[in-house]
């Protein structure tokens, strides 16, 4: 029998990959790849362009599948999500939620935010009068609109939203299932520096809520307080993995983007320090 929501999202770890290798097309772009993330766990993956970060990111969200091993005397691949090796898509979609770049799809330009929020338990652009609303469902979105301080978009329409607007729209699609974990993939891209600031404070309450962040940067500012645990990739490889102090230094960063970089570090208090980079 499946295993419950509850059971699945129970689970020590939230992830797990062993020896994994991925392709796309005829090249190789994730090598070997062994890493595993508890549930709940704040997570930074750092690296420069290319590196096989979202590649990575669709390769956990079972969008793109590890090549199979073939000879005997290569180690055997895992791919475990929640404790379980295999997953209809719909389902999984309820325990842990993505957050990408662009909403999907023409038709949510004229879709308001609680519409394109509510349409996220479809995966859909907009609510086509095929698909079924229950009250529940529009209750969790505006409670996902809430819960970000964005419910004052409800009846905006999306085409009209800055583009901070449009990626706490994303943000919240993402929450309606109540998730345990979010992936947050490249979050601040496009985004001007008073949206910047907005996303990562939206960002740093879902982790003092509870949620798990696993965040795919190459922003140094992107990385919250929160976050205590640096991934750094290369290449298509993990180069390190590791505690936040011990990798965001300035002789680690200048090696995974071969050039020169400097570090700043704005201390707010005891717990809370924010870096940059130039």
């Amino acid at each position: 029998m499946p295993e419950s929501a509850t059971t699945a999202a129970s689970q020590t770890n939230f992830l797990e990959l062993e020896n994994v290798n991925v392709a796309r097309g005829e090249r190789i772009v994730l090598h070997d790849i062994n890493l595993t993330i508890q549930a709940g766990e704040h997570v930074a993956i750092l690296g420069p362009n290319g590196c096989g970060k979202s590649t990575l990111i669709l390769t956990i969200n079972c969008q793109i599948y590890p090549l199979i091993q073939t000879e005997k005397d290569q180690p055997a691949m895992k791919v475990r999500i929640f404790g379980r090796d295999r997953w209809d898509l719909t389902e999984l979609r309820k325990h842990f939620g993505v957050v990408g770049v662009d909403l999907p799809g023409e038709r949510t330009a004229v879709t308001t935010g609680l519409d394109a929020v509510i349409a996220g338990f479809f995966s859909a652009s907009t609510l086509w009068p095929n698909l079924h609303v229950t009250e529940e469902m529009r209750s969790r979105a505006i409670e996902a609109l809430k819960r970000i301080e964005a419910f004052h978009l409800s009846k905006q329409l999306v085409g009209e939203m800055s583009a901070g607007e449009k990626r706490r729209i994303l943000i919240a699609r993402a929450l309606v299932h109540r998730p345990r974990q979010l992936l947050l993939d490249e979050p601040s891209n496009a985004l001007d520096l008073a949206a910047q600031r907005e996303l990562r404070e939206t960002m740093r309450r879902l982790a003092q809520e509870g949620t798990g962040l696993v965040l795919v940067t190459h922003h140094l500012g992107d990385i919250l307080p929160e976050i205590d645990r640096v991934i750094l990739m290369k290449q298509g490889r993990i180069l390190a993995d590791g505690p936040r102090e011990e990798l965001l230094t300035e002789t680690r960063l200048s090696d995974l983007f071969n050039a020169p970089i400097r570090i700043g570090r704005d201390r707010i208090d005891d717990k809370t320090e924010w870096l940059h980079s130039w």
